[in-house]
């Protein structure tokens, strides 16, 4: 009697596990890595010379000046009723989970960093500019991981879900009171070089997700839609969308050319459209990221 054979596993939901295990771990990597460089820059740049972060990081400093306990402590403790609260209201366990793990790696990062490394320097342009620009470069690798260092990006996000309050008005704000409580008790220096530190932060986790190459948006409007779309395809290159629209004041129709391309074709978008039709109307904006043919690839679904 034959023997029945085992069935053998599908080759394709093996390759599917195998990728998402993978992603997985390139993701709680990059979280580390990204971590990793907020506290240094906490330790070796911004908390030994009474630069103040944002957010809860800023509070936990300001209670730390006051109270004498550890930044990392406080910082945690200020997290776990926003951690709750994300949980319940904001969804997603995955989500939370690494977020979870960002802020128990945060917390214990800088408290241990604190007694292994001495600061680097004492001139405060220099310890503002590295500090700001090496913890941006941390949580830019952070939010590409698809976690957050919670505090007041959860505060932001509650609020853009339960009052409708946009994500950057709200981060805003939250920054600006802790630098006003900064000037008030330190003094305005202190706050000056808060906000030198999160302006230079904040370019260096745009640099971190966006990259150096950056991305334009550019409509047409032409009495001559088909010649400078041919241009536009054949001689850069790049993909074009037409869109209908309506003349406000004739109520003619017409067709809007939509591109995107890279800075550096620019230029040559701008003169094709000078030559073709110099009474066009242009509109040109920046684009955060584009994903797709052409681009970056679309990112792989978090796990």
């Amino acid at each position: 009697m034959a023997s029945a054979s085992r069935p053998q596993p599908n080759p394709p939901a093996r390759r599917s596990r195998w990728v998402a295990v993978r992603q997985t771990v390139v993701g709680y990597l990059g979280i580390t890595l990204g971590v990793t460089l907020m506290a240094l820059a906490n330790d070796l740049f911004l908390l030994p010379n009474n630069v103040f972060s944002g957010g809860v990081t800023g509070i936990a400093l300001l209670l730390e000046h006051f109270t004498g306990g550890s930044v990392g402590t406080l910082y945690f403790l200020f997290n776990v009723p926003l951690l709750l609260a994300g949980m319940r209201w904001l969804g997603g366990w995955r989500f939370l989970a690494r977020t979870l793990y960002a802020v128990a790696l945060l917390s214990v990062l800088i408290d241990a960093f604190h007694n292994l490394v001495p600061p680097i320097t004492q001139e405060p342009i220099l310890y503002t500019l590295y500090g700001g620009l090496i913890d941006g470069v941390g949580v830019g690798l952070v939010f590409r991981a698809h976690g957050t260092t919670g505090g007041s990006d959860i505060v932001a996000l509650l609020l853009n879900r339960f009052r409708g309050v946009a994500i950057n008005q709200s981060l805003l704000g939250f920054d600006a009171a802790v630098y006003v409580l900064a000037a008030v008790f330190f003094g305005p220096d202190r706050a000056l070089y808060a906000l030198i530190s999160s302006y230079a932060g904040s370019r260096a986790v745009a640099l971190v997700q966006e990259g150096l190459r950056y991305t334009r948006i550019v409509y047409i409007v032409s009495t001559a839609p088909d010649e400078i779309a041919g241009q536009i395809m054949s001689e850069i290159g790049r993909g074009v969308t037409f869109l209908s629209g309506t003349g406000g004041y004739t109520g003619a129709p017409y067709r809007v050319i939509l591109a995107v391309i890279r800075q550096q074709e620019l230029n040559l978008v701008v003169d094709t459209v000078r030559e073709i039709d110099p009474q066009a109307f242009v509109i040109i904006g920046d684009a955060r990221e584009v994903m797709g043919e052409g681009f970056n690839p679309l990112p792989p679904r978090a796990k």
